[in-house]
């Protein structure tokens, strides 16, 4: 699996002159990871946390007007989560439409 880019962290001095605390460097353990494949999603939310549910969706004109969403996966964030997600999402999403 291709890492997610990491910048550099900058190596800048505090105010008083002393080196600031370099960040941890992330390891992505991809060992656990399943794959599945969506074309559909929606979420909820509370206070607390985000909710997404991802799934696919089948319609058979046969059965008029019924669509079929197979829920397949539920991804729960605390809020400060679904905020990087969002952003996550813009970057790509913008690069993706500058192709």
């Amino acid at each position: 699996m291709k890492e997610p880019s990491q910048k550099e962290p900058d190596r800048k001095q505090s105010p008083s002159g002393e080196p600031e605390t370099a960040l941890p460097q992330i390891h992505w353990d991809d060992s656990q990871m399943a794959s599945s494949y969506a074309n559909v999603v929606n979420a909820n939310s509370s206070r607390e946390e985000v909710t997404l549910f991802f799934g696919t969706q089948r319609w058979n004109p046969a059965e008029g007007k019924k669509v079929v969403v197979n829920l397949s996966n539920q991804v729960i964030l605390n809020p400060r989560a679904a905020k990087r997600l969002l952003t996550l999402l813009a970057a790509v999403i913008a690069e993706y439409e500058r192709q």
